[in-house]
């Protein structure tokens, strides 16, 4: 799957070792991002919330992960990425313990927001770490892997949900201990989240925060240990020339043109990339999968079997791009992903229109339109784990230049969780006010929007050396 070609005294074992460690922020991303999917009748049962309420306590936690990206990217450059993912570790477990035993709204939404600030951590320093360990023939592969990890995450989630809900009998009947089985689908996640802390604490900090922290020794030994001696010498030297070029000490001011005093353009292509991912509309199938299938007639437990199929279609769908972005490049791919997720976007709002309400307000689909919406849906899951969910973070990983790739990495990842935020809290307002037609169509026209900003903004970095990035 991944070509284990290498040059003279590169370490393939290690550095594959370490980017798996990184992507067990990947894992927990997604596991805390599903989790959540099992949970929305508990939540709602528990804290009396209505539509908006309800969509508030699922999207709170895209609040703390829009603080947690924007910080992280910039707490890195100064403590290190490792650092930033060991605190990271620890919140991700206070969160799932605390969200499991909230009382009320104002409590869990506390906890959630502590879980976000984990996940926006994660999101954007676990690619970050990975392309700065890994070798450009194969960056794009290994920072792949992430993705796969947060679609195991999501699968994770929702196994652990449909198995923890069909033991009881429904998300909302008592489990063990007297507590009901939403509880308990989070505090599953301190398990992972204990071995990820447990795995961060055995790995090396990066050599490229390293050098920009004056820590010559230290960075030439993990290099050392990655690519041999003779290519951590030279490495170190690139690196080291790379930041010497402007200053060594990253600022946030750095993503701005010094000869314009606007802001650099490649700024611009990464809130874009982190936008598009959220607006094509995939955090609702992740979110609201279980609500979405049961508006159309599935019971609760058809409805989390089906976030199942969905979750074992995401990770065949990256491996495929395993495969594939080392090769085709990430441009293509992203413009493939594009147009299928805009023509089975459309054809699933098509479906939704051909539905009639019944008498409790359920809208029914005729037979034939269930089985396109169920199929249509599912290729764009496809389409888009092979395209924007991977490529994505891989690009925001490795296209800043090394003096800005913190800043560049805090902005968009802010962009990429506040768009989070914002269709993860108008859904459930959109699929009460104007219908699940009008809200697919809406996310069939941002795909469509994507492809044009990729075609015309987006330039191509397979193969490219980090230090040989131009911002």
């Amino acid at each position: 799957m991944i070509d284990v070609q290498k040059n003279e005294g590169e370490n393939f074992a290690l550095i594959l070792m370490l980017s798996i460690v990184a992507t067990l922020g990947g894992f927990l991303f997604g596991f805390d991002s599903g989790v959540i999917n099992g949970t929305v009748d508990g939540l709602r049962g528990a804290f009396n919330s209505d539509s908006a309420g309800t969509g508030f306590n699922v999207a709170s936690m895209l609040l703390g992960c829009a603080v947690g990206a924007f910080f992280a990217g910039r707490l890195a450059d100064k403590y290190g990425r490792r650092s930033l993912l060991i605190v990271a570790a620890l919140f991700f477990m206070l969160s799932a313990w605390g969200s499991g035993v909230a009382t009320s709204s104002f409590e869990f939404v506390i906890y959630r927001v502590l879980g976000g600030l984990a996940v926006g951590a994660a999101s954007v320093m676990s690619p970050a770490y990975i392309s700065e360990i890994a070798p450009a023939r194969i960056r794009g592969r290994l920072a792949t892997i992430q993705q796969i990890a947060i679609i195991c995450g999501l699968f994770a989630a929702f196994v652990s949900n449909y198995l923890l809900a069909e033991f009881a009998g429904a998300s909302t009947a008592i489990l063990w201990a007297g507590f009901q089985a939403w509880r308990w689908m989070f505090w599953i996640e301190i398990i992972p989240a204990a071995v990820f802390f447990f795995g961060l604490l055995a790995i090396p900090e990066s050599p490229r925060f390293l050098v920009a922290s004056g820590k010559i020794e230290k960075a030439k030994s993990v290099l050392t240990r990655l690519y041999g001696s003779t290519a951590a010498t030279s490495k170190v030297e690139e690196i080291d020339q790379s930041l010497a070029a402007d200053h060594h000490q990253p600022r946030l001011s750095d993503l701005l043109d010094k000869t314009t005093g606007r802001i650099r353009k490649i700024t611009w292509v990464g809130i874009g990339l982190a936008s598009f991912q959220q607006f094509v509309g995939i955090n609702v199938v992740f979110y609201y999968g279980a609500v979405l299938w049961q508006a159309v007639g599935f019971s609760e437990s058809n409805a989390l079997a089906i976030n199942v199929l969905s979750g074992g279609l995401s990770i065949a769908a990256c491996v495929v791009t395993i495969l594939m972005i080392d090769r085709i490049g990430r441009k293509p791919i992203l413009m493939i992903g594009s147009a299928g997720m805009a023509v089975t976007l459309a054809l699933v709002a098509f479906a939704f229109t051909q539905g009639v309400l019944d008498a409790e307000g359920t809208l029914q689909l005729p037979d034939n339109m269930g089985l396109l919406a169920l199929i249509a849906a599912n290729a764009y899951v496809i389409f888009f784990n092979f395209s924007w969910g991977p490529v994505m973070w891989v690009m925001l990983g490795e296209m800043y230049p090394n003096q800005i790739r913190g800043s560049g990495l805090a902005v968009s990842g802010f962009a990429q969780w506040i768009s989070n935020f914002a269709i993860t809290l108008s859904f459930p307002i959109m699929l009460a006010g104007v219908g699940l037609a009008t809200a697919y169509g809406f996310y069939s026209l941002c795909a469509v929007l994507s492809l044009i900003f990729v075609y015309k903004m987006v330039h191509e970095t397979r193969g490219i050396e980090l230090e040989d990035m131009k911002g």
